[in-house]
């Protein structure tokens, strides 16, 4: 069974920093701006041999001018739900606030274990200062800087006491990884909470919503992977923000990880250079790829309206021609399940292997009926294909003149690999070496 920590408090206690410092890495995005962080946000933790899995939350206020608020409330209350131990985060330098009693109470409801940790109490005056929280009552107060990360041993050694079992090291090691991609409000967040079944990301009409890469586990319909809900991504000149500076670094963090990316793109607008340029990035890492055309719903069409669509994605992307496109929309739950079969099957493309003796059964007849042009005067000769091992297909060819092969050529031969064998979604690597 995993172990689960929650960390809640009001807005700019230092939760994010606090998660950062126990994950062992900068993966919350953190700020002086109160509300940065919105969704649940997970990671995974060790101390001392115990493992465990770490929540960040959002800051829980009440009656702000922030549109976000209730949507966060609802957020950390499902963390509370969902957690096997609390820790309650509040600011040693501002003292006891009425926020902080008030948010005692929902604590208290949970029947969990509660730890209080005073953070910025980094010099001994300001630990001292930490005792007032126990008037809160909910037991010990544990002076910690989630900055220094002083204090935060003990903090840490009273939790994992409390904990019910071992835990798992990391139960997500091994499994693929899908994430969402695309530009600002084109549907990734809603797309996620309808695979889910349930809120994961906060959803708004308002553009840069979801700021941190949202990890989630899917186990349905016999599938099993992690999906990645990210921030989207615009064009340098129009990001303004630092916070959403980090955001689109985090989302392309999320696109180094992933195996396969689910590109969302609005059917209201059609493929826009930014899409183009962050596809061709997929492809050169090596990415599968799935294109989603979200809120198809809102698209007047015909019988022809999806083939011409396809006809014009066909020709913005051009040479990148095996890219499957579904027709959805997230909203009315429409071809849904579709997309995220299609990215499985786009994995499975993605991760086999073909034999040595099939490759060359299934080339070598074509090479000879259409054998590589001879280049001043040279004749080139391929004799032998093989499979290199590697997390995306790459294929061998042995020839004598490896540095003669045309770029023509090779898309010749490229076509022909995507003929015999289904790499759809799949950017393949051709190499050139000589036998």
């Amino acid at each position: 069974m995993a172990n689960i920590v929650a960390l809640v408090g009001r807005p700019n206690v230092g939760k994010s920093t606090m998660f950062n410092r126990l994950v062992e890495q900068r993966q919350a995005i953190i700020d002086d701006m109160p509300g940065v962080t919105r969704d649940r946000h997970y990671g995974y933790a060790e101390w001392t041999g115990k493992f465990f899995t770490v929540i960040d939350t959002g800051g829980y206020i009440t009656g702000s001018d922030d549109k976000f608020e209730k949507e966060i409330r609802r957020q950390v209350e499902m963390a509370l739900d969902e957690c096997t131990v609390v820790v309650f985060m509040v600011d040693a330098r501002d003292g006891l606030t009425g926020y902080d009693k008030e948010f005692a109470n929902i604590v208290r409801r949970s029947k969990k274990p509660v730890f209080v940790a005073a953070n910025k109490a980094d010099t001994p005056d300001k630990a001292t200062l930490a005792a007032e929280f126990y008037e809160l009552g909910l037991g010990d107060v544990y002076p910690v800087s989630a900055e220094t990360g002083s204090g935060t041993g003990e903090l840490l050694d009273a939790v994992i006491a409390s904990f019910p079992s071992e835990g798992v090291e990391d139960p997500n090691a091994g499994i693929p990884r899908i994430a969402i991609l695309g530009r600002p409000n084109v549907g990734k967040s809603s797309l996620l909470n309808v695979l889910l079944g349930q809120e994961r990301s906060i959803v708004t009409d308002e553009a840069g919503t979801t700021r941190d890469a949202i990890h989630s586990r899917y186990k349905m319909y016999g599938n099993d992977f992690i999906l990645i809900d990210t921030a989207g991504i615009r064009k340098k000149s129009k990001v303004h923000a630092d916070i959403e500076f980090y955001s689109v670094l985090r989302s392309l963090k999320a696109l180094e990880e992933c195996d396969v990316c689910i590109y969302v793109i609005d059917a209201t607008r059609g493929l826009e250079s930014q899409d183009v340029s962050l596809i061709a990035l997929a492809q050169k890492q090596g990415k599968g790829l799935v294109l989603m055309m979200n809120k198809w719903d809102l698209v007047a069409k015909d019988s022809k309206t999806a083939d011409k669509i396809k006809k014009e994605i066909g020709e913005k992307l051009a040479p990148i021609d095996y890219l499957p496109v579904i027709f959805a929309s997230a909203l009315e739950k429409q071809r849904i399940f579709q997309v995220i079969e299609k990215a499985v099957q786009v994995y499975e493309c993605k991760s086999k292997r073909i034999a040595t003796s099939a490759l060359n059964d299934a080339l070598l007849p074509e090479i000879a009926h259409y054998p590589p042009p001879a280049v001043k005067g040279k004749l080139i000769q391929i004799k032998y294909i093989t499979q290199l091992p590697g997390k995306s297909p790459t294929i061998a060819f042995f020839c004598n003149l490896p540095q003669y092969v045309q770029e023509s050529y090779q898309r010749f031969l490229e076509n022909k690999l995507r003929d015999k064998f289904d790499f759809e979604g799949v950017p393949l690597r051709l190499v050139f070496r000589k036998k």
